[in-house]
């Protein structure tokens, strides 16, 4: 006897309880030939085919005829998929089977009808619980046992009773089957999960970068444009006037804007290159740059941060130095750099406006800009207007970064 070698061992189809939706029933398994499964079937079916007798078209061998064609559906159902049966239906199923097997071997009086008990008991661990298989695989072993014992039927004298007790061992090797095969699903699903995942992470890495290198084109195009067309087109207003000097006046300042576009856009390659640049020295040349000569107060003790630190504070004092520039403009600047042991806090603050604003709005992602930019390092931003001291009727940019 083979049947040892010939146990369901290659299922394809999903472990116990897969859910349809996790592509149950259709996900091949490594390790598992459906191929060979279908050799072993149908090598029994052949084998009792050319060895069970009688069987015929009338009386006995119609009847043995006929319990072979019910062994044989019952043996070749163990290949529909999980999801195609439910679990009480494959209990009915496999309770039928083994009574079909168990009186294959009572009124056949040779051949190997016993191989179907076989085959239908490994299925039985495999396509059952523990719990139940068992107690069917129990009842399998009896009742073919019973048969064979109390010489129901002519097929006691050429099999040993013994071997029908020992028809539900099988059930041992579905279980393991299906175990192994429980196990090589869920090492697939958490490859597929942790997949999953990091395509996910790979794409809002993606996202995030896009929106850092849009809020450092916004900072360079956005306000060094809207200063250089400001003054451009003052400039075009002046010369109805016929005043060459204003007009040279206007047309200097958008040379000058145009020299500080180029630093912004450096300084902007140096950002999404991740280069570091020293927080003082740059924030002094950024400051001095706006014609704000000593304005910069540095407290604490200096110290150079983190790059991605540096790169953000420089960026949320040049949008905060232009809306300066074009809301307040004439206006008092006041910079103040802080270290602390536990934070690195930069407050901009302007006074109110010396003389009118130049028509113009801007594009409203500034502020947000600026906030997104202080989240990514955990700190906190504020923003409004001063309502006392000296600046009272300005504005005021607080940002605060701790220290990694």
């Amino acid at each position: 006897m083979r049947y040892g070698l010939a146990v369901p061992a290659t299922e394809t189809d999903p472990p116990p309880g897969a859910a349809p939706h996790e592509g149950a029933g259709q996900r091949p398994v490594p390790g598992h030939d459906s191929r060979v499964q279908w050799v072993g079937t149908l090598a029994v079916i052949v084998a009792g085919i050319l060895t069970i007798r009688p069987m015929g078209f009338s009386g006995h061998g119609l009847a043995v005829a006929l319990l072979f064609v019910v062994n044989c559906a019952a043996l070749l159902a163990r290949r529909l998929p999980e999801v195609k049966v439910p679990p009480r239906a494959a209990l009915v199923w496999l309770t039928l089977g083994i009574v079909a097997a168990a009186a294959l071997i009572g009124v056949s009086r040779s051949g190997t009808g016993y191989l179907f008990a076989f085959f239908i008991a490994g299925h039985i661990g495999y396509r059952l619980e523990t719990r139940p298989a068992l107690v069917l695989a129990l009842f399998c072993s009896l009742l073919c046992a019973a048969v064979l014992y109390f010489r129901l039927g002519p097929g006691h004298h050429e099999v040993p009773w013994l071997l029908g007790l020992v028809t539900g061992a099988p059930v041992v090797v579905g279980i393991v089957n299906r175990s192994r095969h429980r196990a090589i699903l869920a090492v697939i699903s958490a490859a597929e999960s942790a997949e999953r995942a990091a395509r996910a992470e790979a794409r809002t890495a993606v996202l995030t970068e896009r929106s850092r290198i849009a809020r450092d084109v916004h900072d360079v195009l956005a306000h060094s444009l809207a200063g250089i067309n400001m003054q451009l087109e003052l400039a075009d207003a002046l010369l109805d006037t016929g005043d060459l000097d204003k007009v040279r006046e206007a047309n200097g300042k958008a040379h000058s804007m145009v020299k500080e576009s180029l630093k912004q856009a450096q300084w902007t390659v140096h950002a999404l290159r991740e280069d570091a640049l020293p927080l003082l020295e740059s924030l002094t040349a950024m400051i001095e740059s706006s014609g704000h000569r000593s304005a910069l107060t540095v407290t604490g003790t200096a110290r150079e941060v983190p790059a991605r630190v540096t790169q953000n504070l420089l960026r949320i004092a040049q949008e905060a130095l232009t809306n300066a520039a074009r809301h307040a403009p004439g206006a008092e600047v006041r910079v103040e750099l802080t270290f602390t042991a536990a934070s690195t806090t930069l407050r901009i603050r302007n006074g109110p406006a010396a003389r009118a604003a130049t028509a113009g709005t801007g594009s409203g992602m500034g502020l947000i800009g600026m906030r997104e930019r202080v989240a990514l390092l955990g700190g906190t931003l504020t923003a409004g207007p001063v309502v006392e001291g000296p600046d009272q009727g300005g504005w005021q940019v607080e940002a605060a970064i701790p220290d990694e």
